[in-house]
């Protein structure tokens, strides 16, 4: 993937980086690890500079963003209430599961979003909650854009800064992303196991 990533980096320049950014949103497997460090080496060998990677990475962040965000608002908490009536009893999951989480999320979203923008995988999902849960669009966008600036300042940056062995920073960046993932695998076999003695309880 990080040749076809640099590839498309290297013959679109500013184009290709707001695209390949806009799609990491909505596909998070594309890493913008690659795509942010490579970025910032780049403006080191070509007429790119930092400034003008970080908008377009910026831009194209914030597209994929809206976009979740109104897929969640289409999705919408009523709409996923009456999944759970439906299948409820197969996922283990009820309506009061939901109207918590979504109380939850109206109390700390904001801050779960900005915090969540520089988290990989859930940088990305972190839009359709906003969207399901009602959060107002201006502040949603503007802690996206906060948190989005940040990851993408600091990995330009750093791009810049190790020029040739950003594969290096990649290669570290992998190994964070990779706890990540277990850590949420983690989080989500807890929450099945918590859901399945909750069920054998109610059922005693």
């Amino acid at each position: 993937m990080e040749s076809w990533i640099t590839g498309i980096m290297e013959q679109y320049g500013y184009f290709g980086i707001l695209l390949l950014i806009a799609l990491e949103n909505l596909f998070p497997p594309i890493p913008s690890e690659v795509i942010l460090t490579l970025g910032g080496f780049m403006t080191t060998s070509t007429d790119l500079t930092p400034v003008g990677v970080i908008s377009v990475a910026t831009v194209g962040s914030l597209i994929g963003a809206i976009i979740l965000y109104f897929v969640g608002q289409l999705l919408g908490v009523e709409r996923l209430e009456k999944i759970i009536d439906r299948y409820g009893r197969i996922l283990r999951v009820k309506k009061e599961d939901i109207r918590r989480a979504d109380a939850w999320f109206d109390k700390y979203g904001y801050w779960a979003v900005l915090l969540c923008r520089m988290v990989p995988l859930i940088r990305s999902l972190i839009s359709l909650p906003a969207g399901m849960s009602g959060m107002k669009f201006v502040p949603f966008l503007f802690f996206t854009t906060i948190g989005t600036l940040i990851w993408n300042i600091l990995l330009v940056s750093i791009g810049v800064a190790v020029g040739d062995n950003w594969t290096k920073i990649v290669d570290f960046m992998d190994i964070y992303s990779n706890i990540v993932y277990a850590l949420i695998a983690i989080a989500c076999v807890v929450v099945v196991v918590l859901y399945i003695r909750r069920a054998k309880k109610f059922k005693v």
